[in-house]
């Protein structure tokens, strides 16, 4: 079974997979550019001791987002643990 989340609630370790953005103009485009498109797996390497930014592995690279940003991320996730794709 899939269950929707938000790009800021993943935990350290934990990964999902892009369904949507909901963000608007240069920080889409920065999103976009740095390869969040949907379908993309992105894990949740490190958080910061007060939680943000955080640390995200996607296609291979390391970024930093803050909360508000990463909170405009939908991700699908197996409830299993399991990744689907």
């Amino acid at each position: 079974m899939k269950k929707t989340c938000l790009l800021s609630g993943l935990r350290e370790g934990e990964s999902g997979w892009v369904s949507g953005l909901e963000l608007a103009g240069p920080m889409r485009r920065r999103l976009l550019d740095i390869g969040l498109t949907q379908g993309t797996r992105v894990e949740c390497l490190l958080r910061s001791p007060f939680g943000d930014p955080a640390a995200y592995e996607i296609r291979g690279a390391v970024f930093a987002l803050r909360k508000e940003d990463a909170c405009r991320v939908r991700l699908e996730r197996n409830t299993g643990g399991v990744l689907w794709g």
